[in-house]
Order: structure tokens, then C-alpha cells, then sequence
């Protein structure tokens, strides 16, 4: 895979956290009943990065929990190669039940990962609404799913491939387009 494009760097990936920041506050009347829901991985970092901004905005602390989606997953045996799924676990530091639950995620695509966090979240409690909120959209959806708040639309080509870079993991913060 060689690299096409940075699409988002670090400054860029700040605006659009901000951006979607102000937009959960806006539609929700504020953060009341409110937790973010990261997925894991990236979207984890994501999650706790928008709490900062929503925390900085509001002056008041959002809720923040972690989604493990391994066991949800349809294409399980194609990514683990017949070896044991590795759970991570998930840690939600509230009760679901009549919660507005934004779910976190950096790139949506196909909305399979997505339905998996839908699925998982089910699970934990009845939530009185489910929101979507993701760095990237890049097209491509295999299912009936579309994110309320985009960090940035990025057109693809199902040859390329978004790669989200964070500090958190990377020790870099851009996103980039590699084509396959």
C-alpha cells in the first residue's frame, strides 16, 4: 500500500472534534443523561477527546465508556483465522437505561462494526436514543446506517483504504488515504 493523500492533520482533526463537540451539545439541549461510547480503538481516544471539549464547552464532565464489539462482530471467523476471538471487555461507568448514548467511531464504511456497537449496546440496557458520531464517512455502506455527526466526508474508492492515525496509539495525529 503506498500513501495517496493526507486528508486530516493534527489541526484539521482538532477543528472537526470541536465542531462535532458543539453539534452533540446543540442537539441534545446540552449533556444531561448524555455518555459518549467509544469503540474500541480509535474510537475510544476519539470518545475521551470530544468529553475534553464538551467538558471545556459546558464546564460540566460527560460520562465516558469503552465498547468492546469482538463477539458482536458477523465476519468474525475471517478476521481471527480460526485463533480465539481476544475480548478486550467493555467498561460503561454508567447505567445504559434511558441514557443518550452517542457512539463513538473513527471511520465508518461498510456500517458492519457499527451494527455490532448497536448490538452490544442493546445488550447493556435500553437507552432512550442511540446517536452516531464518527471522524470519518467514507462511503461505502453495506447497511442502512449514517452517522449524525461527521468529523468529514471523505469520498473513496473501495481500493483505498482510510487510515486514522492518533496520538494516543500513533504517536501521530492525521488522517490519510493508501491506495491498496
Amino acid at each position: 500500500m503506498s500513501q495517496k493523500a493526507v486528508v486530516l492533520d493534527e489541526q484539521a482533526i482538532g477543528r472537526a472534534l470541536t465542531r462535532i463537540a458543539h453539534q452533540i451539545i446543540e442537539k441534545n439541549k446540552g449533556i444531561e443523561d448524555c455518555v459518549l461510547v467509544g469503540i474500541k480503538t480509535r474510537g475510544i481516544f476519539i470518545a475521551e477527546r470530544l468529553a475534553t471539549k464538551i467538558n471545556e464547552i459546558e464546564g460540566k464532565p460527560i460520562p465516558v465508556g469503552e465498547l468492546d464489539i469482538t463477539l458482536y462482530r458477523d465476519d468474525l471467523t475471517k478476521k481471527t483465522d480460526d485463533q480465539e476471538p481476544l475480548v478486550k471487555g467493555s467498561d460503561i461507568p454508567v447505567e445504559m437505561k434511558d441514557k443518550k448514548v452517542i457512539l463513538v467511531d473513527d471511520v465508518l464504511y461498510t456500517g458492519r462494526t457499527v451494527r455490532a456497537g448497536l448490538d452490544a449496546i442493546m445488550d447493556l440496557g435500553r437507552a432512550s436514543s442511540i446517536q452516531l458520531a464518527v471522524l470519518v464517512d467514507r462511503g461505502h455502506r453495506e447497511l442502512p446506517i449514517r452517522a449524525d455527526y461527521v468529523g468529514k466526508n471523505i469520498p473513496t474508492s473501495s481500493s483505498e483504504k482510510v487510515v486514522v492515525e492518533l496520538i494516543e496509539v500513533d504517536q501521530l495525529d492525521q488522517v490519510s488515504i493508501f491506495e491498496k
